[in-house]
């Protein structure tokens, strides 16, 4: 439990939520290629094997080559071309919903943001305004996508998040963008369902301290707290930890490995899944692991190996920066760009 303890005093305080009840077909959104459209996503890797190139609007913001200052030198040594052999990876909790404002179980609904919520997810993007980000990854819910755009507000490289859709043929064509320069300066954002709040069945929109007085404090913690005990028809941390951990090693660990820099925006069970996943914790240790709103965690991903490195403190703060020579550059770079 000493590693439970270190995140708790990392990461600060938790509000449960939750997301779908235990899915038991595949869905479509494992087929990678079919969420983005051609004309959007660029060289991204379709698989651990297979490190395709397909044709993207993803950024091409790696930490080593891509931001172009006028006046970075010409003569700039030539391994900084090199493609990175690290990637940054971002988890950001939601900021405060307007149901965790009211005390409500949350779950799957769709709840948006409260204004604290919404401080929140700025003053998380003013965390992470010096970091790369070539990709984000968002679930299918408004609070999640809201706290994701506005972080990226904040960012120094001003780049524009734009959501992919890939409903039906006509909401691909129409959402195409067709200049290059505009899509080197855009950042696609792909929700899934996999990285919903885990599903609280009947405890949804119900208020949380009138449900522990009625069902007694205990039973409502082993609700909550328990890895493999699910509310009333809904899901455990155990059913939502198979979807949200299966879909990071098939989607968005791949990214990582073809060097690209992602961000999560998800939600305090699904977040708790992955980094479980991510520090190789036990169902004991991961019960205890405590999210805060608003707050995002930075990993680095190297040699096949997740190194998590805290929370950065803010862009004017070396803090986070000097962990890596690399992101030391890309933040280097963004001040000779913009001062």
């Amino acid at each position: 439990m000493a590693a439970t303890g270190m995140y708790n005093q990392a990461i600060g305080g938790f509000q449960s939520n939750s997301h779908i009840n235990k899915i038991n077909h595949q869905h479509k959104f494992n087929n990678f290629v079919s969420l983005v459209t051609k004309d959007f996503i660029n060289s991204y890797c379709l698989s651990r094997r297979d490190c395709s190139v397909i044709q993207s609007l993803a950024s091409q913001t790696s930490v080593t080559d891509t931001v172009s200052s006028p006046l970075r030198s010409k003569t700039r040594d030539s391994d900084t071309h090199k493609k990175s052999n690290e990637s940054a990876l971002i988890l950001i909790r939601h900021g405060e919903s307007l149901w965790n404002e009211k005390n409500l179980f949350t779950g799957c609904v769709d709840v948006p943001l409260s204004k604290k919520g919404i401080d929140e997810a700025i003053e998380a993007g003013k965390r992470i305004s010096s970091i790369p980000v070539d990709l984000i990854f968002t679930s299918a819910l408004i609070r999640a996508q809201m706290t994701a755009m506005l972080a990226m507000t904040q960012h120094r490289r001003k780049k524009v998040p734009i959501i992919m859709h890939n409903e039906s043929k006509q909401a691909r064509e129409w959402s195409q963008v067709f200049s290059e320069d505009t899509k080197k300066q855009s950042i696609p954002v792909i929700a899934a369902w996999q990285l919903n709040e885990r599903m609280y069945g009947e405890l949804q929109g119900l208020n949380k301290q009138e449900t522990a007085d009625r069902y007694g404090k205990e039973q409502v913690h082993e609700w909550r707290r328990s890895y493999d005990t699910p509310p009333p028809n809904g899901e455990s941390l155990e059913m939502c930890a198979e979807r949200a951990v299966a879909y990071f090693r098939d989607q968005i660990e791949p990214q990582l490995l073809c060097g690209k820099n992602v961000m999560i925006s998800a939600h305090g069970n699904s977040l708790r899944s992955i980094i479980m996943y991510l520090d190789k914790l036990t169902s004991q240790e991961v019960i205890s692991l405590e999210l805060s709103t608003g707050i995002p965690m930075l990993y680095i991903f190297k040699e096949g190996r997740f190194i998590r490195r805290g929370s950065p403190i803010g862009p004017t703060e070396a803090g986070v920066y000097a962990y890596t020579k690399r992101l030391a550059l890309y933040r280097q770079r963004l001040d000779d760009m913009f001062h």
